[in-house]
C-alpha cells in the first residue's frame, strides 16, 4: 500500500469516529489538504494551512488579519497590541502598546513577560524555552528581529536589523503560548504539543490524534467580546488526497473541504454542495534557480521564453476555472501591478525564439529538473498540473522537463536551502505558491537580504536597481511613498522573470449547505468566528 492510500485509510478511520457529533453541539468537521496533522505547539508547521487552523484560532500575535470583508486584499488590525508605532527617533524600532485584560486559556495574564518569554522561544538560543523547530518557522517569516525588550508590564519594543515600514506584517506571525504550558508539558516542545499548550485565541485545544485528527474547542472567555465562536467544537482532519476528501464530503464524513480537485466541482455543485472562491494573495510558481550549479537560468532570455510558452489559460480550464492567469507576483488588477515592458501571454514563438537566441534549438533542447510536490498548503492540484506544463513546454517550445516528487515537508525545507543543496536531487527549479499578501512577503521571497539559506529567496534574484526600490520602501513613513516604490519595483521583476509566472488560485472550498456565515477573505488565513452550522 502506498503511503498516500496508508494516510488517506487512516484518515478515514478517524473519520468514522468522529461522524457523529452530539446533537446540541454545532461541530464543524473540515478536511485539510496536509498528510498530517499540524503541530500544536503554538507554532504549527505544514505551511499557512497549518497556521491557518491551528495557528490563528488558537494562538494569536501583537498584530492580526483582519478577515472581515470578502472585496478587498485582507490588512491588519489590531490583536494582543492594541496599537503600535515606530518610534520617531529610531526608524528600525517598534513600540507596541499591550490589550489589557487579557488571558491565557490555562488562566494566566499575557502582559509584556510573556511577549518576551515568546520572543526569547524563537529568538535566544540559551533560553530554557528555545523552540528550534518553531524558530526556524517564524525566523523565516519575521526575518529582520534583531532585538527586543520590555518598557513597562503593558509595553514592548521590537528593533529590527533595518528600517521595515511593513514590519507590522511580520509581527503577525509570531504566536504567543502560555509560558506556564511549556512547564507543565514537561519543559521540552515535543512534549508540551501532546498536553494542548494554551493561546488566548477564541478557540482552545481540546483533543489531539496523531495522523487523524486535532479538535479545537471554544473559548468562552475570550478577550473580544464581539468575536466569540458561535461554533462549539471543529474537527481538522488530514486527507491528503483529492478524491478522498471528497469522498469524505459527499458521505457526510465532513462538512467542508480545502482544494476539492476541480473536474468534481460540477458534479459537486449539482449535488447541492457549495463551491466558494475568491482571489487571494497567492502566486503558483516555478522558482528558477539562477545561481545554482549548472543552471541554464542565468541567462535572462531562457528566463523570458519559459513564460511566453506557458499556457496560462489552457491550465486554467483544466482547473475548471478555480484559478487565473498569472504574468507577474501580483494581480494585473492590483495597483502595485504596475506596467513592466514585458506582458507575457501564451506566445510559442516568440518563446522559441528567445530560446534559439540562448543557444537551445530542436538540436539542442533546453532541459531541466523541477523539485514539487504532491500536496500542500496553497499547492493546488500539483501533479496533473505540473504534468499538463511538461506536456504544454515540450509541445509549444521544445523544452523537455522532468521532475522530482516529494512531499510538500521536503519542499518548504529546500525553499529555505542553499541553491546547490543535495536535498534537491539536480532539480533547478522548484514548484511553490508564494504568498504575496503584504510587502514584507515580496521582501521575504525576492530581496537579495533574503537569499537561501539565509531566508526564502530561493532563485537567488539580485538586481541592484529592483533592490534598492525595496530599500526605498522600507524608508517610507507614508502608505503612498512604500506602494509606489513597489509598484516600480515589481516592473522589474517582471522583467527579469526569476520565476515562471504561472497562475493565481482563487482559493476554492466546497462544503454542506449546513455551513453558514463564512465569509471568505481575500486572505491565506479565513475567519472562522462568525460560522455556524445549521440543519
Amino acid at each position: 500500500m502506498t503511503r498516500r492510500l496508508q494516510l488517506a485509510s487512516v484518515a478515514l478511520a478517524g473519520l468514522a469516529i468522529l461522524s457523529s457529533p452530539v446533537a446540541a453541539e454545532q461541530v464543524l468537521r473540515i478536511g485539510m489538504t496536509a498528510s498530517d496533522v499540524p503541530t500544536t505547539s503554538g507554532m504549527p508547521d505544514n505551511g499557512f494551512e497549518g497556521t491557518r487552523f491551528l495557528g490563528y484560532p488558537v494562538f494569536e500575535a501583537l498584530t492580526l488579519w483582519d478577515l472581515s470583508r470578502s472585496d478587498v486584499r485582507a490588512g491588519l488590525r489590531p490583536g494582543l497590541a492594541e496599537r503600535w508605532e515606530q518610534d520617531p527617533a529610531d526608524a528600525k524600532t517598534w513600540i507596541f502598546h499591550l490589550r489589557q485584560g487579557v488571558s491565557f486559556h490555562d488562566g494566566t495574564p499575557f502582559d509584556a513577560g510573556a511577549v518576551i518569554w515568546n520572543l526569547d522561544r524563537f529568538w535566544r538560543q540559551d533560553a530554557p524555552q528555545f523552540d528550534a523547530a518553531g524558530a526556524a518557522v517564524v525566523r523565516s517569516r519575521a526575518t529582520l528581529v534583531e532585538s527586543y525588550r520590555k518598557i513597562d508590564d503593558r509595553t514592548v519594543s521590537i528593533t529590527t536589523s533595518r528600517p521595515a515600514s511593513y514590519f507590522p506584517y511580520m509581527a503577525v506571525y509570531i504566536l504567543m503560548t502560555s509560558p506556564a504550558s511549556f512547564e507543565k508539558g514537561g519543559r521540552e516542545w515535543a512534549s508540551v504539543a501532546r498536553s494542548l499548550p494554551a493561546g488566548t485565541g477564541p478557540f482552545r485545544l481540546a483533543r489531539f490524534t496523531p495522523r487523524v485528527s486535532v479538535e479545537i474547542a471554544r473559548n468562552p472567555n475570550y478577550w473580544d467580546e464581539q468575536r466569540k465562536p458561535v461554533l462549539d467544537r471543529v474537527v481538522f482532519l488530514p486527507i491528503p488526497d483529492a478524491m478522498t476528501r471528497v469522498a469524505a464530503l459527499r458521505s457526510g464524513q465532513v462538512d467542508w473541504i480545502e482544494a476539492p480537485p476541480p473536474d468534481s466541482i460540477p458534479t459537486l455543485r449539482q449535488a447541492g454542495f457549495n463551491i466558494v472562491t475568491n482571489p487571494y494573495p497567492h502566486t503558483w510558481s516555478w522558482l528558477l534557480s539562477l545561481d545554482g550549479p549548472n543552471t541554464p537560468f542565468g541567462d535572462i532570455r531562457v528566463r523570458q521564453a519559459l513564460n511566453y510558452c506557458v499556457d496560462r489559460q489552457g491550465l486554467v480550464t483544466l482547473l475548471n476555472g478555480t484559478a487565473e492567469p498569472a504574468v507577474g507576483l501580483f494581480r494585473t488588477a492590483d495597483t502595485t501591478f504596475g506596467e513592466p515592458s514585458q506582458r507575457y501571454g501564451y506566445d510559442p514563438a516568440r518563446g522559441r525564439a528567445l530560446l534559439a537566441e540562448a543557444g537551445y534549438t530542436r538540436d539542442k533542447p533546453l532541459r531541466f529538473k523541477v523539485l514539487i510536490s504532491t500536496s500542500g498548503s496553497g499547492h493546488m492540484m500539483p501533479l496533473p498540473m505540473n504534468e499538463f506544463l511538461q506536456a504544454n513546454m515540450r509541445e509549444a517550445c521544445g523544452v523537455d522537463v522532468s521532475f522530482e516528487v516529494v512531499d510538500f515537508g521536503t519542499v518548504l525545507v529546500q525553499t529555505r536551502s542553499a541553491p546547490d543543496s543535495p536535498g534537491l536531487r539536480g532539480a533547478s527549479a522548484l514548484n511553490t505558491a508564494p504568498p504575496t499578501s503584504d510587502p514584507a512577503q515580496v521582501v521575504r521571497y525576492t530581496a537579495r537580504a533574503s537569499a537561501s539559506p539565509a531566508g526564502v529567496n530561493w532563485s537567488h534574484f539580485v538586481d541592484g536597481r529592483y533592490n534598492e526600490l525595496l530599500t526605498e520602501m522600507e524608508l517610507a513613513r507614508d502608505p503612498t511613498t512604500a506602494e509606489e516604490a513597489l509598484r516600480r519595483a515589481h516592473e522589474i521583476l517582471v522583467d527579469e522573470a526569476p520565476w515562471v509566472f504561472i497562475v493565481h488560485d482563487l482559493n476554492a472550498r466546497a462544503m454542506t449547505r449546513s455551513v453558514r456565515g463564512f465569509i471568505q477573505a481575500q486572505s491565506w488565513f479565513q475567519d472562522l468566528m462568525p460560522v455556524t452550522m445549521r440543519p
